[in-house]
């Protein structure tokens, strides 16, 4: 790879409000994190290579579960009714214009007239019905796209590009759930191939297409040259650039970053702070910094049994846990201590530092209120003759290195106040399988959706039921009648400031019944050549693109 005179390293923050337009309410959270604008000219041709650290999708599909490795590829092929750009406002991709009715339970969606699928299917209101109705079967096995469309009731067709929403009640976050990937649309057609072969390829209208899939080595993807559809914000309207995409799965961090600093690769995802700040010192490669939207990287404590259900249990935790040291000594500031749930990107975050004050005398003073009075000979509280006890599933394939050292020095420092912290390191389908036989008293479960709305997916007692695909999203397992009537409220309210209101009142519920421990933004960091000009994260989910992306000499 090519070297820099000097180190390239760009930010994504976002402090936008809410604005009201079109008769409805767009919440305007989001952001971007576009590498620098390169002085020469776009040059065609050449195939990118990219290497992935994250989980290798079982299914292409990302309506089928809806995992982030889905949407980092899938952002690739398909794409949105609606984008962000960024300054965090909603701007038109394949929908152009959008109303709501007084009521907020129509949405009129007017699609552009010149898009086709790849497979050479029109792009119509009749697509956008099939998709929805897709992503809200039960057979699909659909959870982040299925949440993010739950008051979606059905979708009319009022003529070839209008597609008219019709919602249960009111969702002044209907526009972000569909910038997001999760919901990207694809061809009819290829959705009625059935599920396993639309897995191995699905259709879309993107600036690739799924040429070849090797599992567990890499995917192929291949210019689509009729592209003519790329969102408002895009640098250029028309095919891409690069001829093709290889995106090759390496698990090993250590290996990603040797094939990039070779040129083996061009791209890498999920690089380690060690590396970022190596790279940033030396200014040998770019770094984009993306973090995503949503929720903020926490520890969800299991609420429904014991011993979280005692509430000084749960704040005894939260306090012998010491966080910040591990963040300081294992993120070579490539990360900030969080004390809100939400991400810092968002807006309508609220934190406050006092509730997650490490304070080992008062941990040991909660616990002995509780009853935990005695210790084993190893150390650890017991109460009833039974251990102190708490099952931490972590998934190997969801957590960098530095993210597991920092478990462990939580696991550490939580034991001097009695706990016994068991963490088990499982790859993604045991993971999955601990967290539905509800095998755990802590779990680390990043989750991603755009603005403050993911409250209510995260903690509304209605996400401890599963959705089709088994997940459940709820896993504080918090079951609070008036955290539930706040989070609904907020999500039907237009009123900008009573939104605001009612956030802040359920993130103190939140926060103050000592349900998770915030730890940081979900990092999304990519080194890429300075080679690779033109790529950037896409202002909704973070996710790269490279539709205007080229590969310079």
């Amino acid at each position: 790879m090519r070297s820099a005179s000097a180190p390239v390293r760009t930010n994504r923050r976002l402090l936008t409000l809410l604005a009201a337009a079109s008769g409805a309410t767009l919440l305007l959270a989001g952001c971007t994190a576009a590498a620098p604008e390169a002085a020469s000219t776009p040059t065609a041709g050449g195939t990118l290579v990219y290497a992935s650290g994250d989980a290798e999708p079982d299914c292409l599909d990302p309506h089928v579960g809806g995992n982030y490795p889905q949407a980092l590829v899938a952002g690739q092929f398909l794409e949105s009714l609606v984008s962000l750009d960024e300054d965090g406002a909603i701007i038109p991709w394949l929908a152009t214009t959008w109303t709501a009715s007084d009521d907020g339970l129509t949405w009129d969606f007017t699609l552009r007239d010149d898009v086709t699928f790849t497979d050479g299917t029109p792009l119509n209101a009749e697509a956008v019905k099939v998709n929805v109705e897709h992503l809200k079967n039960p057979d699909t096995q659909s959870s982040t796209g299925y949440l993010a469309l739950g008051k979606v009731e059905s979708v009319e067709v009022v003529d070839d590009t209008t597609a008219r929403f019709h919602l249960s009640t009111p969702d002044s976050a209907l526009l972000e759930s569909l910038a997001q990937p999760w919901v990207a649309i694809e061809s009819p057609a290829g959705i009625a191939r059935g599920m396993d072969e639309n897995c191995l390829a699905p259709i879309g209208t993107g600036p690739f297409v799924v040429e070849e899939w090797v599992q567990q080595d890499h995917l192929t993807l291949a210019r689509n040259d009729d592209y003519t559809s790329a969102p408002a914000d895009a640098a250029h309207d028309g095919a891409p650039y690069l001829e093709g995409i290889e995106w090759r799965f390496i698990p090993d961090s250590a290996s990603r970053y040797a094939a990039l600093q070779s040129g083996e690769v061009d791209v890498i995802d999920n690089a380690q702070p060690d590396t970022i700040a190596q790279a940033t010192k030396n200014g040998s490669l770019v770094e984009i910094d993306a973090p995503r939207p949503g929720a903020s990287n926490r520890i969800e404590l299991n609420s429904s049994r014991a011993p979280f259900d005692d509430v000084r249990v749960r704040e005894a935790f939260i306090r012998a846990a010491d966080v910040n040291d591990g963040i300081d000594s294992l993120f070579f500031g490539t990360a900030t201590r969080s004390y809100s749930v939400l991400s810092s990107v968002e807006p309508l975050g609220y934190s406050d530092e006092k509730l997650f004050t490490t304070d080992l005398d008062a941990a040991n003073s909660l616990l002995d209120d509780a009853g935990w009075t005695t210790r084993d000979s190893d150390g650890y509280r017991t109460k009833d003759g039974k251990r102190l006890t708490l099952r931490f599933p972590v998934s190997t394939n969801q957590s960098i290195p530095a993210e597991q050292s920092l478990f462990e020095q939580i696991q550490a420092t939580a034991k001097e106040a009695g706990f016994e912290v068991v963490i088990s390191p499982l790859d993604i389908s045991g993971w999955y399988g601990a967290l539905f036989s509800d095998s755990y008293e802590l779990v680390s479960a990043p989750y991603t959706k755009i603005g403050p709305d993911v409250l209510r997916t995260l903690y509304d007692s209605a996400g401890i039921t599963p959705a089709p695909s088994g997940y459940f999203a709820n896993l504080a397992q918090l079951n609070d009648p008036e955290l539930d009537e706040l989070l609904r409220s907020a999500a039907s309210t237009s009123d900008t400031e009573e939104r605001a209101s009612l956030y802040e009142q359920a993130q103190k519920i939140i926060l103050g019944g000592f349900y998770a421990l915030p730890l940081y933004d979900q990092q999304n960091h990519f080194l890429l050549s300075t080679s690779v000009k033109g790529a950037r994260a896409m202002p909704t989910v973070s996710t790269p693109t490279f539709a205007d992306a080229w590969l310079s000499e």
